[in-house]
């Protein structure tokens, strides 16, 4: 395992869609743990590929001491709202209130390429739209509500 750097704002690739994950190897089980340790060492609750400087579709998320390791993520059911303020690694310094799902249902692939779904709420479903919508190029800045 390694700490990678965070691609901070202003950096191209965070504004570029991931390509879909299709080999699942040893250099995507090294990706991700990487990517855990980076995120656990900058006290974030979340990361995503491009946040690393790697254009695929991979997330980590830990919100409450279970680590999640998300290949290929899609949102395929959201329902309710939730608004709070967001924060992010790669935007440092910046905070804003961003209205998002309160639940979610989310499918995905593990590291080993099975297939999952998570169910999310609240803080949770916050930090994984968050970090998908970091897979399309997507910032939290972009979906600040203007006071």
């Amino acid at each position: 395992m390694a700490k990678r750097n965070i691609v901070k704002v202003g950096d191209e690739v965070l504004r570029k869609e991931c390509r879909e994950v299709t080999v699942f190897d040893d250099k995507l089980r090294e990706l991700l743990e990487d990517m855990a340790e980076t995120m656990y060492f900058s006290n974030g609750v979340g990361l995503a590929g491009p946040q690393v400087g790697i254009l695929k579709q991979v997330i980590t998320v830990d919100t409450d001491g279970k680590l999640y390791k998300a290949v290929n993520p899609k949102i395929i059911k959201a329902e309710g709202e939730q608004i709070d303020y967001e924060g992010c690694l790669s935007v440092p310094n910046e905070n804003g209130r961003v209205s998002r799902p309160d639940i979610i249902t989310v499918e995905a692939f593990d590291e080993n390429g099975n297939k999952i779904t998570i169910e999310a709420q609240g803080y949770l479903a916050r930090a994984f739209c968050h970090e998908i919508d970091h897979l399309h190029g997507i910032l939290f800045t972009d979906k600040v509500i203007k006071e």
